[in-house]
């Protein structure tokens, strides 16, 4: 979900073996050695949410007897990750006495004590003088995140409120940066860090069946003075968040003969939902009920959702519970108004100027105004999320539990065109005559072209969902990379502008002097936003753009975003020129002082001219002389033209 940031708002087996190995050690006066402290029950843990079963819901567990396999691949899931207590199997970071430099003020120190995570750091809570700002030491409770980051969250120690560690650890580099520096923001701006915001706010998507339970609204006064008693289903995201509560369904089916004449008839469950058999607006909707940019529609709403839960059930109509923010339908509507009274940047931060979503984690806002959902000539044409996606690994599928959810868990056969031509089988026959790019390139690829990648997260590209067509106006008149010049790096608008009109009669715009005759991801790089910025860097990283368009010129561009105000942005650019051959170990750190960071810069560039590479391409749209050098007049005219307002994408 995406909220407006302004106001901040076993069965156990006994086995006589075993058995006789501890009465062995009990006459030897050794119990003690081989007991086990009993667990600790969910209810009687008061420092942080816990798993309750009620209303209904019954947790995963109960699943796994008769479902393994589902159970298995769905256990193998970032879903199921997305939110963990913190213990020794699901905290990735050193917790061993370390010292974290890379966090806002003073070092942040991390200990182990026992299966415990303990950190010490200055109080974020803070508000006096700055110099005299107290050190805290917390209990590091839960985690969200296991794909590419680990947050870190403490308990506050007031009731269940919880607050987050200032430092992030990233995954795939195994390594602590601050926390705003992992979100695209100005600098000195990012996310809150707020007691009780996981409780009132990520609780909704990163959990089954949250309940906040706040006495009073969230911030409405001071956090220590308000009641929280937050429970959940279960943490993370699980079966019963798209299948719905299971208890009728587990109750009903204790009866083996009604199990087995079920799955005999091949007929539907009436006790649970099963996504899959809704039509593909309701299907969808069972995903978007996270992956979308969503409000509460009023405060009664809220109120009820914080006692009670959200009301969506799998299978419900989503908006009639809640107002997905579409603004190329909706942009007008009184909910939308009042969202942006509160948050003026919402829609910006958001969506890019003709209301397509730009930020990730937000696919059914893509998939919605996509004309293959609005517009199908027939209901089993219409596309949705399980069109190419699927929540479990079926046993068909080849690869292992762990590629298929490291691919975003897409269908077998379905990370190719056939994702698309099991639609469009016209242009099966014979694709390379409708892409015009030979068949096995990325260029014959139907979502680089249809799906490219202009929404951000993560610190990272990520693929639109919105399923469009390239054009050269979008990127003129909107300011969204187009496809063409995304693989095509080296190119100008106008050369993409010629190839569409020659290919598919789509007649070109008129074209500034520039774009006419400066590469596209130049004028990006130099001109654009942030987040343009973001998107771009990250493409000179990526193989079939560098295929496309070679990569000896690319050093001074992502040379200069390493010196970017933008924390996000400097990490992409060293991320993307670290798979450039020569600088593969390029040291930089992206939050490192300004002057460690131009010094690294410099010497990369220097790098750079000293290397046979650098004189390789004498384009002029790349902004090369006749004899290779390099116009840093003209770079520097482009970059007087910035984009310079604040931008603060909402991931």
């Amino acid at each position: 979900m995406m909220r407006p940031l302004a106001p901040f708002r076993s069965r156990l087996r006994t086995l006589a073996p075993a058995t006789a190995l501890i009465a062995g050690a009990a006459a030897l006066g050794l119990a003690a050695a081989v007991s086990l402290d009993p667990l600790v029950p969910e209810s009687a843990v008061e420092h942080r949410p816990v798993a309750v079963t009620e209303d209904g819901y019954v947790s995963s567990e109960t699943c796994r007897a008769c479902h393994p396999s589902q159970f298995q691949t769905w256990r193998g899931s970032f879903h199921r990750t997305m939110t963990q207590v913190a213990t020794p199997e699901s905290v990735r970071a050193d917790f061993d006495g370390v010292v974290v430099d890379a966090v806002p003020g003073r070092p942040m120190r991390l200990e182990r004590r026992g299966d415990e995570f303990w950190a010490e750091f200055d109080d974020p809570g803070w508000e006096g003088d700055p110099g005299a700002r107290p050190r805290i030491t917390r209990q590091v409770v839960m985690i969200t995140g296991s794909h590419h980051q680990n947050i870190y969250w403490y308990s506050t120690g007031h009731e269940r409120a919880l607050n987050v560690l200032p430092g992030v650890y990233l995954l795939d580099e195994e390594r602590w940066t601050p926390r705003n520096a992992v979100v695209l923001a100005p600098p000195g701006q990012g996310v809150a860090m707020l007691d009780g915001h996981w409780n009132a706010v990520c609780i909704d998507c990163h959990t089954t069946h949250g309940k906040t339970r706040f006495d009073t609204p969230f911030r409405s006064e001071p956090i220590r003075e308000q009641s929280i008693d937050t429970t959940v289903a279960e943490l993370g995201i699980a079966c019963e968040a798209c299948h719905g509560p299971a208890a009728a369904h587990v109750a009903a089916n204790r009866n083996p003969l009604r199990r087995y004449a079920l799955h005999a008839a091949g007929a539907p469950d009436p006790t649970i939902v099963e996504p899959t058999r809704l039509d593909p607006q309701r299907s969808s909707q069972v995903c978007g009920q996270c992956h979308s940019i969503w409000e509460f529609p009023d405060s009664a709403s809220e109120r009820a959702a914080s006692a009670g839960g959200l009301p969506f059930r799998p299978g419900d109509e989503l908006r009639e519970t809640r107002f997905v923010a579409q603004p190329r339908v909706n942009g007008r509507s009184p909910a939308m108004r009042n969202l942006m009274a509160a948050d003026p940047d919402f829609v910006r931060g958001s969506f890019w100027p003709d209301g397509l979503v730009r930020v990730s984690g937000r696919e059914y806002n893509g998939l919605i105004d996509s004309p293959c959902f609005t517009d199908a000539a027939a209901p089993e044409r219409t596309l949705s999320c399980f069109s190419c996606h699927t929540m479990h690994k079926t046993p068909e599928d080849p690869r292992s539990i762990a590629e298929w959810a490291d691919t975003h868990q897409v269908s077998a056969g379905m990370d190719g065109n056939a994702a698309c031509t099991q639609c469009h089988d016209g242009i099966a026959a014979d694709v390379s005559a409708h892409t015009n790019h030979a068949p096995a390139s990325a260029g014959s690829r139907c979502y680089n072209c249809h799906m490219p990648y202009t929404s951000y997260g993560l610190l990272r590209a990520i693929r639109s969902h919105t399923v469009t067509s390239p054009t050269v106006r979008e990127s003129v008149e909107i300011g969204r990379p187009n496809a063409c010049n995304l693989c095509h790096l080296d190119r100008t608008l106008a050369w993409s502008a010629d190839r569409l009109r020659d290919w598919y009669a789509q007649p070109p715009p008129d074209l500034p002097a520039a774009e006419r005759s400066v590469a596209a991801s130049v004028l990006w790089l130099l001109r654009g936003d942030a987040g343009q910025r973001a998107l771009t860097a990250w493409s000179y990283g990526w193989e079939p753009a560098q295929e496309a368009s070679g990569t000896s010129w690319m050093v001074p561009y992502l040379g200069e975003l390493l010196g970017d105000p933008y924390d996000a942005v400097r990490f992409i650019s060293a991320r993307s020129l670290r798979t450039i051959s020569g600088f593969e170990t390029l040291q930089y750190d992206f939050t490192a002082s300004r002057d460690a960071r131009i010094e690294a810069a410099v010497g990369a560039l220097r790098a750079w001219r000293n290397s046979p590479r650098a004189r390789m391409r004498r384009d002029p749209e790349l902004l090369f002389g006749p004899n290779g050098a390099l116009d840093t007049a003209a770079m520097r005219r482009l970059f007087d033209r910035r984009d310079t307002r604040p931008l603060f994408l909402r991931e």
